[in-house]
């Protein structure tokens, strides 16, 4: 994700959804911010924004 209210945005979708908010998001010791949602088949999915993984416009990350 790219911004912060990206992350809430999905993990409400998720909820909306069926999902189960495992870890409300929050920001992060490591200067981003996640969540943890839990989908109906019991499956983790961290949301996160890294500051330090620049997302380009066609998707791909920029590690380092």
């Amino acid at each position: 994700m790219r911004t912060e209210p990206e992350v809430d945005a999905i993990l409400a979708d998720a909820l909306a959804a069926g999902a189960r908010v495992a870890w409300p998001a929050a920001a992060t010791e490591w200067g981003g911010y996640s969540g943890v949602f839990v989908d109906p088949d019991g499956h983790p999915w961290e949301v996160a924004v890294n500051p330090g993984w620049p997302i380009g416009d066609d998707g791909s990350i920029t590690i380092g």
